[in-house]
């Protein structure tokens, strides 16, 4: 099989344990941080009652939209059959799990009584949004375990110390098409229900729309292909141990770019299309988005470099097959995500009305993440980034060498070629 591999960039041999004893610094700092929280409460953050989703919940929503490429990856193999993605999809859900696992952590830390987060399994609210995200996360989260179990017994040090327990986690591959599936379920529920639990909160009326539990999916799907295409180019960039196939991160570009179009489409007009009508609260908070505290993120980091810069890039087989081209467009689309998430979760906060008769006017609020919160944010991040480290040096999950088996090479509609640097 003819496969073009992306050069390697040598580092020095400090780098390696400089970069591990930087994340585990962080991750320590974080951790400090998160236990004064957990002591004296979340009086020591920013957080107020009309601002109570801040950046932990901003981390939160992208941490999740990011992993989405897990579940698009493993439909795309073992339920449209293409398998030639395999090797990437290996790859995806190994993100997909430290994604859902900083999102818990994040969760952990905002909820402000995490001992009480058993409540959710023991006291159904069929009612509410929140409560069906709760349970999908944590099934989904089960499910994405499942997924990486075989990778941990296919790791040559795992089947040396504990081979019956390798052999048997390597067992759980067979049911792929099964937990293909059941992610599949989980997760375009929660994905979507993500917006809607925006959008059925009628007193915050920039977000009470139909559309966003459309575009949270959207975004997810893009954000998350974008994220695992990027994280193998880095990978493959400055470590031995992983390789990509550049034609398979040729193909899974070139539909992100074409997919950036589509949600550019649908995120242009979702937002100003609101401006036909006027509404309170809505009005004010568009005119935040768009002119106000918001609008440079929202016109530059969302709309031109978040999605247009990177759809032409991707959409145009010259540009995309420049390395460095390439990892800009990706590290732009994710980014954009990030944006796209933060100012969602941000303008609905922005304005608040009281409705009581002797108060028509609306409540402007403002908010800066404390030190604290930071910090903590830091750590989770830092946690992500070890995780994947580790993954890459230890457990091979960026590695499309590993063929599969019954795997036929897929139709090329233009020849790949190796871009050197």
């Amino acid at each position: 099989m003819n496969m073009t591999m992306t050069p390697k960039i040598k580092l020095h041999r400090a780098a390696f344990p400089l970069w591990i004893g930087l994340l585990v610094l962080l991750m320590a700092t974080g951790l400090t941080a998160g236990i004064i929280v957990l002591l004296q409460g979340l009086v020591v953050t920013n957080l107020t009652d009309l601002v109570p989703w801040g950046l932990w919940i901003g981390i939160d929503l992208s941490a999740i939209a990011l992993s989405a490429g897990a579940f698009t990856l493993s439909a795309a193999v073992y339920l449209l059959g293409w398998k030639h993605l395999q090797p990437i999809a290996r790859t995806a859900v190994f993100v997909g799990l430290l994604g859902y696992s900083m999102a818990m952590l994040c969760l952990f830390m905002d909820i402000g009584r995490p001992d009480r987060f058993w409540h959710a399994v023991a006291y159904w609210n069929v009612h509410s949004p929140l409560w069906e995200v709760t349970m999908c996360v944590m099934l989904y989260f089960t499910v994405l375990s499942l997924e990486v179990a075989p990778i941990f017994g296919e790791a040559s040090w795992f089947k040396a110390r504990w081979p019956k327990i390798a052999e048997r986690l390597h067992h759980i591959h067979k049911f792929a098409p099964i937990l293909a599936i059941a992610g599949l379920a989980f997760s375009l529920l929660h994905q979507s229900s993500l917006g809607a639990t925006y959008g059925v909160l009628k007193s915050r009326p920039i977000w009470y729309k139909p559309s966003l539990a459309v575009l949270f999916i959207v975004s997810a799907v893009i954000g998350g292909l974008a994220l695992t295409v990027l994280a193998s180019k880095l990978a493959a960039l400055f470590s031995e141990r992983a390789n990509v196939r550049d034609e398979i991160i040729d193909k899974v570009s070139q539909a992100i770019g074409w997919m950036l179009l589509g949600y550019l489409y649908l995120r242009f007009w979702d937002t100003l299309g609101m401006e036909y009508t006027i509404e309170p609260g809505r009005t004010e908070g568009l005119h935040i988005l768009t002119t106000g505290a918001l609008s440079f993120n929202f016109w530059i980091g969302e709309l031109l470099l978040g999605i247009f810069i990177p759809a032409i890039i991707l959409v145009t087989g010259r540009l995309r097959r420049q390395p460095r081209l390439l990892l800009l467009a990706l590290i732009l689309t994710v980014g954009g995500l990030v944006a796209y998430r933060w100012d969602t979760n941000i303008v609905g906060q922005m304005v608040a009305f009281s409705y009581l008769p002797t108060q028509i006017e609306p409540l402007y609020t403002a908010y800066t993440p404390s030190l604290i919160e930071v910090l903590v944010g830091l750590g989770v991040i830092a946690y992500g980034l070890l995780a994947f480290t580790l993954g890459v040096r230890y457990l091979r999950i960026v590695d499309h060498s590993m063929v599969p088996e019954a795997v036929e090479e897929p139709v090329m509609s233009e020849p790949v070629t190796a871009v050197s640097h």
